[in-house]
C-alpha cells in the first residue's frame, strides 16, 4: 500500500464516520466501517513510511585479491551492491 492510497482510505473512512448520516445504507454500521478504514489507513501509512524511509537501504561490499600467474601481479577487484526493496 502506498501513501496515496492510505490517505484515500483515511479521508473515505472520514467520510464514513462523521459526514455521512446514519443508515442512509441499510443494514450497515457506517461508522464503524468508517473507523477500520481509517485504522487500516493509519497502518498503511506508517508502514509505507518506514519501508520508504532511506536509513533502511544497507551497502554490501566485496573484496577480492588474485595474483595474476602471468606476470605475478597482485589484483584487487571491489564491487559494492545496494541492496533495497
Amino acid at each position: 500500500m502506498r501513501i496515496g492510497s492510505s490517505i484515500f482510505l483515511i479521508a473515505l473512512g472520514a467520510i464514513l464516520a462523521w459526514a455521512v448520516a446514519p443508515g442512509l445504507i441499510p443494514f450497515v454500521d457506517q461508522v464503524l466501517i468508517g473507523y477500520i478504514l481509517i485504522a487500516v489507513g493509519v497502518i498503511g501509512l506508517i508502514a509505507s513510511l518506514i519501508l520508504a524511509s532511506p536509513g533502511r537501504s544497507r551497502r554490501v561490499s566485496e573484496t577480492r585479491s588474485v595474483v595474476d600467474p602471468n606476470t605475478g601481479e597482485r589484483i584487487t577487484r571491489n564491487e559494492s551492491c545496494d541492496g533495497g526493496l
